[in-house]
């Protein structure tokens, strides 16, 4: 599909919505003690806001990756070394959160303070991406 056929519009208002929903389940899954879950759907509300941000600017269709540095890289979003630090950690909550064999060991690392924190951190760059969105 070229450009000119999306509606830029809708396709970014469908990817907040979406986040905002993440957003809701991260918290819940936090508030039930499922820690590592809140922290893989945290990945995704992030990654939804990112391709929201993308689709808005380069008024195209999001790449079909989860690797959030990589999307904010080609979104060309400027980002200080604390962003791309925080992109990097929580690129890892999607892969720790699905697969097998590191599932274990992200579940016994995701306590209620270390969750706690990258909830937090979580929350702020949320706030962050929509600012950027919107602008």
């Amino acid at each position: 599909m070229e450009k000119s056929e999306i509606d830029i519009v809708k396709l970014t208002k469908y990817w907040i919505e979406s986040s905002d929903e993440d957003f809701e389940t991260m918290l819940v899954l936090f508030d039930t003690k499922r820690f590592n879950w809140s922290l893989f759907v945290g990945h995704l509300m992030i990654e939804k806001l990112l391709k929201a941000y993308y689709v808005k600017f380069k008024q195209n269709f999001p790449p079909f990756i989860h690797n959030l540095l990589r999307l904010a890289e080609l979104s060309e979003i400027e980002m200080s070394e604390e962003n791309k630090i925080f992109f990097v950690t929580v690129t890892a909550f999607n892969i720790n959160a699905r697969y097998d064999d590191y599932k274990l060991s992200f579940q016994k690392r995701c306590t209620l303070e270390y969750t706690s924190i990258w909830i937090n951190e979580l929350k702020s760059n949320r706030l962050w991406i929509k600012k950027l969105i919107s602008q």
